[in-house]
């Protein structure tokens, strides 16, 4: 798993380091620069693939803009020359870039001003300023040298993992399977495209998984009091208006408190928060989810409960898909506090704020005595609330 981030010169971040974990919470007022952080791992995964272009970066979530949007500006201090962040996992295996883009005057593609890749072992690649002639300063060296690696090598697996991430913001439209996703990608869309098919999936995984994937099945569901089942279907035409845009395959709810007769509907007339638990639970227990991944405002559409609820699953949830698998979401409801179990060394919580001077500083939460004391007394949500764990709003 990766372990470190390091943020320098991107966007609202000056500077930031941000030790990660297997669940990783990023809380804080609107505006602070949560989504950042995010998006810096897209970039690094970008560089990771060879180019850092808008096509790259839309493919893994990040807001495509112009380059003086991308660098940090800030009235106090300079504006750094280049953009650098890099990554470094339990094992020493490290990648790391710094970038140059001129502001006035963009290319297409963002230039590679330096590059690194090491297995932990040993530098892989270790590319000073990029001055040697025959090289295009716009390819990654880095995505090139993969092919010579075993593919258990250290540095070859983060490489993958960084090349795969991806920023998942889903909406209800594109849940419901009425609107396009403009990035589909298996298991799901970055906007919650293929659900149904994503379902469709994670029940035939879970069934070859025995009593265990059984159980699992059964906390998903569980987590949707009002349904006594779920499919994926291809014959639920009768189900919806003809009117209605609507995909091959659709999710099937039956409603345990309707008349039998009339007890069925699709993912177009369910409640939304049934389709977000099952896009959550789709990415973390999938195999072909990213094992490395972000959801941007994960407490949607939700209710206090549920969330805490779902949130409580996550960790176990990811376990269960893949023990290698890290999530980063961010969250504004307080009620997401309450699911996780600080305790557990592998969830973090990180407090999201803003500087005297502007600047985005993320800050872990620990389980210090102190807070945990607290705890005793008062839930997590209740101590954000009453401002003990910062990152709320100055308003």
């Amino acid at each position: 798993m990766i372990r470190t981030l390091n943020i320098h010169g991107f966007k609202s971040i000056q500077q930031a380091q941000v030790d990660l974990g297997r669940l990783n919470c990023f809380i804080g007022a609107n505006g602070v620069g949560k989504s950042n952080v995010l998006e810096a791992l897209g970039v690094l995964g970008a560089a990771a693939n060879g180019v850092v272009d808008d096509e790259s970066l839309l493919r893994r979530g990040v807001r495509a803009g112009l380059p003086r949007l991308y660098k940090s500006s800030f009235a106090a201090e300079r504006t750094p020359a280049h953009i650098a962040i890099g990554v470094e996992g339990a094992r020493h295996e490290g990648f790391r870039v710094s970038l140059l883009n001129p502001l006035e005057s963009p290319e297409p593609a963002w230039t590679y001003k330096t590059e690194v890749l090491t297995d932990g072992a040993e530098d892989i690649v270790s590319d000073g300023v990029r001055n040697k002639k025959n090289l295009n300063p716009q390819a990654g060296l880095a995505a090139l040298r993969l092919v010579e690696l075993a593919p258990t090598n250290a540095a070859a697996v983060l490489m993958q993992r960084l090349q795969n991430y991806a920023i998942y913001c889903p909406n209800t439209p594109t849940l419901r399977g009425v609107a396009p996703d403009v990035q589909s990608r298996p298991p799901v869309g970055l906007n919650g495209g293929q659900l149904a098919e994503a379902f469709e999936s994670l029940r035939q995984h879970l069934d070859a998984r025995g009593d265990e994937g059984a159980a699992v099945l059964d906390e998903v569901l569980g987590l949707i009091d009002w349904v006594v089942d779920v499919q994926a279907t291809s014959h639920g035409a009768s189900l919806i208006s003809s009117k209605v845009p609507r995909t091959k395959l659709m999710l099937k709810f039956t409603d345990r408190f309707m008349a039998k007769s009339r007890n069925e509907l699709t993912a177009y007339d369910a409640s939304e928060g049934a389709l977000y638990v099952i896009f959550c639970a789709a990415l973390c227990l999938l195999p072909q989810a990213p094992k490395l991944l972000a959801i941007d405002n994960l407490d949607q559409a939700l209710n206090p409960r549920l969330l805490t609820r779902m949130a409580a699953r996550l960790s176990g949830w990811l376990r269960f898909g893949d023990m290698e698998r890290q999530l980063l979401f961010t969250a504004h409801n307080p009620a997401v506090l309450d699911g996780l179990d600080l305790s557990d060394p592998e969830t973090r919580l990180f407090a999201v704020e803003r500087n005297s001077d502007g600047m985005t500083v993320v800050r872990r939460i620990e389980p210090s005595p102190q807070l945990m004391a607290m705890n005793q007394e008062f839930p997590l949500s209740r101590l954000w609330m009453m401002g003990h764990l910062g990152a709320v709003p100055n308003v």
